[in-house]
């Protein structure tokens, strides 16, 4: 890109709050770039029908839901046809309803429009929702790019895994012992491991601690499998119904994990019970650097 050109000469358009009539104000920019009155028409009414604007064409912001005015603001820049989209957090001030809403909107009409887009948010459904590829990022320092499910399936570092998902991926410290992952605390509590991981550890992290990392998800109350855990006692402290689901808050000696389970797997009023982890979707990180060792 030609950093000496003019903003209104580059093929980039912000996305914002910024809310003001879609037909007059876009034809008159279309205007001044000599636009003929025929291609400005047309451009505001291929814009105002890809939004579904058309009887919102002449009415003033103030006449606007939240929703529609978002919809103004993407109008007015699909008029421009730009080769990029910047989109500041657009979803900021709408409430959780027309939050859903909007964001469906915004993921058709990126489809439509297929101009690149740079979305800028700090919900991360927001962006496990509309990416092809995420830029996680902390203090100004990029942590992971990779696909929604990369990121979420193997996160960079521990930073990535407790900030993807809901819940966040379960951090428990301890110590790599001769095969086993030995959980700190007074019981010395280990499980088994598998040839992958040991072949990871077993050289460079023999006695050292570090953590092992599990999404909620991950940890059952049976093996389902080869690749599962021994199994591990565990108290339960609490748990939340969340529509078809369980979220159990637990705790191995003092250190705390949440497990969820469909409500199908209803653990009931028991206070200590077995889990399993499922070693295919276990990670370690080096705490040191906080890395995923691989």
């Amino acid at each position: 890109m030609n950093r000496d050109l003019e903003y209104k000469q580059k093929q980039i358009k912000s996305i914002s709050e910024e809310i003001s009539y879609l037909k007059n104000n876009e034809a008159q920019i279309l205007k001044n770039r000599n636009y003929s009155i025929f291609e400005r028409d047309y451009q505001v009414l291929k814009a105002a029908g890809t939004l579904d604007l058309f009887k919102y064409l002449s009415r003033k912001p103030a006449e606007l839901s939240g929703g529609q005015r978002q919809r103004v603001a993407l109008g007015r820049a699909i008029v421009r046809n730009p080769k990029v989209f910047l989109m500041d957090e657009p979803l900021s001030n709408l409430d959780a309803k027309l939050r859903v809403q909007t964001r469906t909107e915004i993921a058709s009409i990126h489809k439509k429009v297929g101009a690149t887009t740079i979305y800028v948010t700090h919900d991360q459904t927001e962006a496990m929702t509309l990416a092809d590829r995420i830029v996680i990022m902390k203090d100004g320092y990029i942590q992971q790019i990779a696909t929604p499910k990369q990121a979420y399936n193997e996160p960079e570092n521990m930073f990535v895994g407790g900030f993807i998902g809901s819940p966040a991926m379960n951090f428990l410290l301890g110590s790599y012992s001769n095969g086993k992952f030995v959980f700190d605390g007074e019981k010395r509590i280990s499980i088994n491991l598998d040839k992958k991981h040991i072949a990871l550890l077993k050289n460079a992290y023999e006695g050292k601690r570090i953590a092992l990392g599990v999404r909620p998800e991950n940890i059952k109350l049976s093996s389902l499998g080869d690749n599962y855990s021994s199994p591990i006692e565990a108290n339960i402290n609490d748990s939340e119904l969340l529509g078809n689901e369980y979220i159990y808050y637990c705790y191995l000696e003092k250190q705390k994990f949440l497990v969820k389970l469909d409500i199908d797997n209803e653990i009931g009023s028991i206070s200590k019970t077995n889990f399993f982890f499922n070693l295919d979707k276990v990670h370690f990180f080096d705490l040191e650097t906080t890395k995923r060792i691989k």
